[in-house]
């Protein structure tokens, strides 16, 4: 069965940080490119930060540069994402999924809250 399983979600005070971890199951996980994608409550998806599939490359998001960091280690099938300087407005359900525009296999989710 292919499955991402996403952890690392909390709360947190503004100008704090987290890490979430992705651990895929199922299929080759260094074929694929990874992306973390974003819910804010009540609004739409938005892509956060993504890598090759050899690490080789990153990309992230405009609001995002200088503060998240994202990271795989295909040895152990798992994805991260450093989050510092965290603010109110990353309150979100993060997700990863497979790809980088196009994301077919998503993971269920793991909520941060970034408040006082």
């Amino acid at each position: 069965e292919v499955q991402l399983v996403e952890s690392g979600g909390g709360w947190v005070q503004p100008g704090g940080s987290l890490r979430l971890s992705c651990a895929a199951s199922g299929f080759t996980f260094d074929d694929y490119a990874m992306s973390w994608v974003r819910q804010a409550p009540g609004k739409g998806l938005e892509w956060v930060s993504g890598i090759r599939s050899n690490g080789g490359r990153t990309y992230y998001a405009e609001s995002m540069k200088g503060r998240f960091t994202i990271s795989r280690d295909n040895a152990k099938n798992t994805l991260d994402l450093q989050m510092d300087s965290l603010k109110s407005e990353d309150t979100a359900v993060y997700y990863c999924a497979t790809g980088l525009t196009y994301f077919a296999v998503w993971g269920q989710g793991t909520l941060v809250t970034v408040s006082s």
